[in-house]
């Protein structure tokens, strides 16, 4: 339902392509943590994945991981402020496992890529956004007599 009410502000085209955008990432997040549950109840891999399988430290990062990307995934969906907060430390813990700690792990530099393509896109909204918000608090108190 449309209103003029000024105490209901307009959602702007930069408020709805984050919005996208979060949705895109919660999407992706949410494929992440199927692929994690996949390979721990060994589903893929040909069950070479399987938690009882795998090392230490591959069960606490992937038990870890697929716990935290289906939480991300929700909280980004439902655009609440702790589903960035939820997703920064399941991509922490990637960027941690294939960029820090690749002799236990194995490289994978696509998706510490993707995970600062996805973090530099998120502080550009955010930017725009701090931006958009401020512009309007001053053309309101210029327009106030």
């Amino acid at each position: 339902m449309e209103t003029d009410s000024p105490t209901i502000p307009k959602r702007t085209l930069t408020d709805i392509l984050f919005i996208f955008f979060l949705r895109l990432v919660a999407v992706s997040c949410f494929w992440f943590g199927l692929q994690y549950w996949a390979m721990l109840v060994g589903y893929s891999l040909v069950g070479a994945g399987r938690f009882d399988l795998l090392s230490l430290p591959w069960k606490v990062a992937s038990t870890s991981l697929a716990v935290l990307f289906p939480v991300a995934s929700l909280g980004l969906w439902l655009t609440v402020s702790w589903g960035p907060v939820i997703w920064v430390l399941a991509a922490g813990g990637q960027i941690l496992m294939y960029g820090l700690l690749p002799q236990i792990f194995g490289p994978n530099h696509l998706i510490i890529l993707l995970h600062v393509i996805v973090a530099v896109i998120y502080w550009i909204f955010r930017l725009s956004l701090w931006l958009e918000r401020r512009r309007q608090r001053r053309q309101v108190s210029v327009d106030l007599p």
